[in-house]
């Protein structure tokens, strides 16, 4: 710091010697004494007068940063006019005239009363004016001229960022570049070396280097491991000045990383792995984990397991689990301790991806040998065969043998096995099994008809350890034996046309049958045919076999009549081809029908000899016909009797009340209620309070008189009205009709009850109406009324 102060304080002299010398050649160079110019001839022979200015200057130059006492000059401001009289007054003008830079009217000369700064402002463009001070009149064309802000070096380099991070791969050549630094310096760089900037390296070495002029980082050593260390921090300096002496730096952080490349082969932290593998594991179980380490990390850090060699290369398999980076050993067969006790495999790990780089520092793989032994476990016994058929006789009595199933237990304790039929398999407990040797036999008689095979499952478990069990499927076939006569296939009908004695028999069959038998086909077909030896000469039919386990039915004679008999019953005997043989005695229904000429069938019914000897047709339809007409009238009848009317309203004991009945018309007294509908009377409430109007018109016509009806031609309007009013009066036709107003319901609620004498008048209950005495003046007239009642009750 104190040899900057030491420059600045240097660089303010240098600049305060160079503008004196400076304004001292500009006013020998440019301030010169009046000029009052020459002559030339205008127009008309006038003689033009040009004066030239008298004061001319170029620039002035004030340096930065002045920290003085004092007003710091800058220059001075003379015109040749200028007696020193004091009559001349300096006028300044322009960008910071007054505040930055004052002049001194009289001896023109201007200072700078601020501390200036380049970087914020590198030149002032003035005006200068000399006037008279009396009158203010100008005495010279105003002047303009710069003032500039020379530059002084106090600004430091600033790098871009405060921080860089690079990447660059391990085991780079020597020069390799890892990242470029670039700084900046606010000072002029066209002034001095102020903004001149060298980089250099403070720290990093002997890692990496920088380039001075350009800021680019390079490595220095050769093979640098990332394996060994991955991450430096790297200083590199910015300095102005061009590096000298004096010159303002700037530092900035570089954090290098050094990047993985696959130059390490996988190794196996030790050469022999112990496994174990119980014989009862099922394939697909994991045996063992086996890891070499790769301290690459990424891709090149990736690695594969494969089994090279081993007698347990069949039984075993290795796959890779890529999270861990792991060889996962499993189980491909099962194993079996009484056979084999122990195993050897050789495991080869190798790198996934090989930079041929690199290539010289291989092989990138290791091998491994991995021992696995077998462990003894309780297995479940073994049946010797992985299924059983066997077979057995229909209809074979229970107890019958049926087969056998064995198993063992392959464990070297070989224990005892006891058997057992799942009864999943067999519902219906057709078959038995011994427990102890695995006989199977039957529990009943079997029919193949019914089911041909039978599937049933046997569990075979060790004694001493029933969880221990194993199941084998057994399929038991079901033979058959002739137990089944054949008979009919389907269920057949044959027809045969009458005709009479002359007409010649037909070669052609009546109808051919088959047969149909349950047992197997050994006991089955070939199916014969034939008559019961009783029949065996049947006058009307015979039985031809055709040989081919159908037979034909044939006529023997002709004129076979519906009148005489309208069908006939054939027994058919049908025999099958089992030893012994079985056979059943079916029969066959022949009609007998009207036929055309043409042999078609036409009608097998032999009633319509019958209907012809009685009615026709026709004749049975009319009659149905006037049973129905007949019965639709005797429905009508009852049903126009059951339409009487229905009282309108049922009295009760307790809800008796007088009937209002419409006049022009004589009423049955209390018990004729079909004249209206009091129905409301009895539920006020089921029309919501509103007690409807009924008008009754008249059921007969009104036939007015003719002596009312004025002339047509009459003028007398008031003859006229007169007359229509009487005829609306006597007429019960015209509306407005009688109405029945209903008064038989005042409320609900009261404590008092209802003061209704309807219902009054007809009890014969004998009430106390003291209490109305009680009322007040209101029912004065009510008290006064009852008591006089009961008052004359009582004198009589």
């Amino acid at each position: 710091m104190k040899e900057n102060y030491c420059l600045q304080a240097a660089l303010v002299c240098l600049s305060m010697l160079y503008h004196s010398q400076a304004l001292a050649l500009e006013r020998r160079n440019h301030l010169r004494p009046p000029f009052h110019g020459h002559h030339e001839k205008g127009k008309e022979g006038q003689v033009l007068q040009r004066s030239k200015r008298g004061w001319v200057w170029n620039q002035f130059f004030v340096i930065e940063e002045y920290t003085g006492p004092d007003p710091v000059l800058v220059g001075r401001l003379h015109s040749d006019i200028d007696s020193g009289d004091g009559n001349i007054k300096y006028i300044l003008s322009g960008e910071g005239a007054g505040t930055i830079f004052v002049i001194d009217d009289k001896s023109g000369n201007i200072h700078a009363t601020k501390t200036l700064d380049r970087e914020e402002r590198a030149q002032y463009t003035l005006m200068a004016q000399a006037v008279d001070r009396d009158t203010n009149r100008p005495l010279e064309p105003p002047s303009e001229f710069i003032v500039k802000v020379q530059d002084i070096n106090d600004n430091p380099p600033e790098f871009l960022h405060e921080t860089y991070h690079a990447n660059v791969p391990e085991r780079s050549n020597v020069g390799t570049s890892v990242i470029q630094v670039t700084a900046s310096d606010a000072d002029d760089p066209t002034y001095g070396n102020s903004a001149k900037l060298v980089y250099s390296i403070l720290e990093g070495q002997p890692y990496f280097s920088v380039e001075a002029q350009t800021g680019i980082i390079r490595t220095a050593l050769p093979n640098m491991d990332r394996e060994a260390k991955e991450e430096y921090h790297v200083v590199i300096q910015a300095k102005d000045m061009g590096g000298h002496m004096g010159g303002l730096s700037g530092t900035t952080k570089v954090t290098i990383t050094l990047t993985d490349v696959n130059d390490n082969p996988p190794k196996f932290p030790q050469s022999v792995y112990q496994m174990s593998i119980s014989e009862a594991a099922v394939p697909g179980e994991e045996v063992g984990r086996v890891k070499a380490k790769d301290p690459d990390i990424g891709e090149n850090g990736l690695v594969t397991y494969n089994i090279v060699d081993g007698d347990g290369a069949e039984l075993f398999e290795i796959t890779t689990d890529y999270e861990t980076q792991e060889g996962v050993v499993k189980l491909k067969k099962p194993v079996d301790f009484e056979t084999k006790r122990a195993y050897s495999l050789k495991v080869e790990a190798a790198n996934v991806h090989i930079d041929p780089k690199f290539i010289s520092n291989g092989p990138f793989k290791d091998t491994v040998t991995v021992k696995i032994a077998v462990e003894d476990a309780d297995e479940p016994p073994m049946f010797l065969a992985p299924s059983y058929i066997h077979e057995v006789q229909e209809n074979a009595a229970a107890g019958t043998v049926v087969g056998r199933v064995h198993a063992k237990d392959p464990d070297a304790a070989n224990s005892p096995i006891r058997y057992s039929i799942d009864r999943h398999t067999d519902l219906d407990r057709f078959f038995t099994i011994n427990p102890e040797d695995g006989f199977i036999k039957t529990t009943k008689p079997l029919d193949r008809e019914e089911t041909a095979w039978l599937n049933i499952s046997v569990f075979a478990a060790e004694i001493h350890n029933r969880h221990q069990e194993a199941k084998v499927p057994v399929a038991i076939r079901i033979l058959d034996v002739n137990d089944n006569a054949p008979k009919f296939a389907d269920h057949y009908e044959g027809f045969i046309c009458e005709s009479d004695q002359t007409k010649p028999l037909s070669n052609q069959p009546i109808v051919t049958v088959s047969a149909d038998d349950q047992d197997d086909t050994a006991n089955g077909p070939r199916f014969i045919f034939s008559l019961p030896p009783e029949i065996i000469h049947n006058p009307n039919f015979t039985v031809r076999d055709n040989r081919d386990n159908t037979a034909g039915v044939y006529a023997r004679r002709g004129g076979f009549s519906r009148q005489k008999q309208d069908f006939y019953l054939l027994p058919i005997v049908i025999s099958d081809g089992g030893i012994p043989p079985m056979s059943s005695t079916n029969t066959l229904t022949i009609k007998v029908c009207g036929c055309d000429v043409n042999g078609a069938l036409l009608s097998c019914n032999a009633e319509a000899y019958i209907l012809n000897a009685g009615l026709s047709t026709g004749a049975l339809i009319a009659i149905l016909a006037c049973i129905v007409i007949l019965l639709v009238i005797v429905v009508l009848f009852v049903t126009l009797r059951r339409q009487k009317k229905e009282p309108l309203i049922v009295f009760e004991e307790e809800d008796v009340r007088e009937n209002i009945i419409t006049y022009d018309d004589e009423g049955g007294g209390e018990e004729d209620t079909e004249a209206f509908d009091i129905a409301t009377l009895q539920n006020p409430d089921g029309i919501n309070g509103f007690i409807p109007r009924k008008d009754i018109k008249p059921e007969y016509q009104y036939m007015p008189r003719p002596g009312l009806r004025p002339a047509p031609n009459s003028v007398d309007v008031d003859d006229f009205i007169n007359t229509r009013i009487q005829e609306a009066d006597n007429d019960p036709t015209a509306p407005p009709y009688d109405s029945i107003q209903i008064y038989g319901y005042e409320g609900r609620g009261s404590v008092a009850g209802s003061l209704s004498s309807l219902e009054s008048a007809t009890t014969d209950s004998d009430l106390d109406y003291d209490y109305l005495q009680n009322w007040g003046p209101r029912f004065k007239k009510l008290a006064d009324l009852y008591g006089s009642k009961d008052t004359f009750d009582d004198d009589s």
